[in-house]
């Protein structure tokens, strides 16, 4: 009679998970790929440029590099004025060979998710394209908004980083 171990049982089972770095815009909690963040800041006012859409604030200097900065909050919620707190933070992101910025309400943690915790979006009407959503990930009875950060970036509504680079 063969001894299989509970060890040797379950390896087929483990499917490593992906990462997300969890923020909140207002009631409602995102998720972005953690291999896609480069560094979280505290929000600090950005150099306005002429003629940008509202929800581009602007762009910093971040140690030589000319970085693009983009509210989220107003591009997901723009009836809502935002307020920017001690909790407001700027996420730096790494995107198709360019850096850019997105503002959020503040940042709560990294999750990993296996694929069996993620679930297709719901056919609703969003701000968001769905094209630009994973989909909704669940765990510990929290449920987020899981984001394609690249393809949103790259959407043409918000042309911060070009598609085919």
């Amino acid at each position: 009679m063969d001894v299989v171990t509970d060890m040797e049982a379950g390896q087929d089972d483990v499917v490593p998970g992906k990462e997300y770095l969890t923020f909140r815009i207002g009631a409602e909690e995102y998720g972005i790929d953690i291999l896609k963040v480069r560094e979280i800041r505290r929000y600090e006012t950005p150099t306005r440029i002429a003629r940008t859409p509202p929800f581009i604030k602007g762009v910093v200097n971040l140690r030589g590099t000319i970085v693009p900065i983009a509210d989220l909050r107003m591009k997901l919620h723009p009836a809502s004025a935002p307020v920017y707190t001690a909790f407001t933070v700027v996420i730096i992101l790494h995107l198709l060979d360019r850096v850019v910025g997105v503002v959020v309400d503040s940042v709560s943690d990294v999750l990993q998710f296996a694929q069996g915790d993620i679930s297709d979006m719901p056919d609703v009407d969003s701000a968001i394209d769905p094209a630009c959503m994973e989909g909704l990930g669940t765990v510990d009875g929290r449920m987020l908004i899981l984001l394609d950060i690249e393809k949103l970036m790259a959407h043409a509504d918000m042309g911060l980083v070009a598609a085919d680079a």
